[in-house]
């Protein structure tokens, strides 16, 4: 069962053992901004919040097209990507296929990936 996010803090969602989902969580914590983070890889990927992202950001984006689980997959499932439904199919059976990590800020909107000038101006 998935926890309530909290709207009052920032959610981060990812992968622990992944190095930009490290880098943003360090640079959170260093800017003294709390947030909780969803392991999606233990917890699966919350389709409420997925929703939410492909509405906010469209799928591409999303599917990290540069990743090793990308790169894994047949041709035929890459080649079956094409549109929303399809990409939310596989983030839901795939999760590691998801570009990390994804941040929902407290104004509501939605990021994927870490850089930190874009994170700075969003919380100057």
């Amino acid at each position: 069962m998935m926890a309530a996010m909290n709207p009052s803090s920032i959610t981060l969602f990812g992968i622990p053992n992944c190095d930009t989902v490290k880098k943003a969580r360090a640079w959170l914590a260093a800017q003294g901004l709390e947030h909780q983070f969803f392991d999606f890889k233990k917890q699966g990927v919350p389709e409420k919040e997925l929703e939410l992202w492909l509405k906010a950001l469209g799928w591409e984006p999303l599917v990290n097209t540069r990743g090793t689980t990308w790169r894994k997959l047949d041709e035929a499932t890459r080649a079956a990507v094409v549109d929303g439904a399809s990409a939310r199919a596989l983030m839901l059976a795939q999760p590691s296929v998801i570009k990390r990590p994804v941040a929902q800020w407290l104004d509501g909107s939605v990021t994927v990936g870490f850089d930190e000038a874009a994170w700075q101006s969003r919380v100057a």
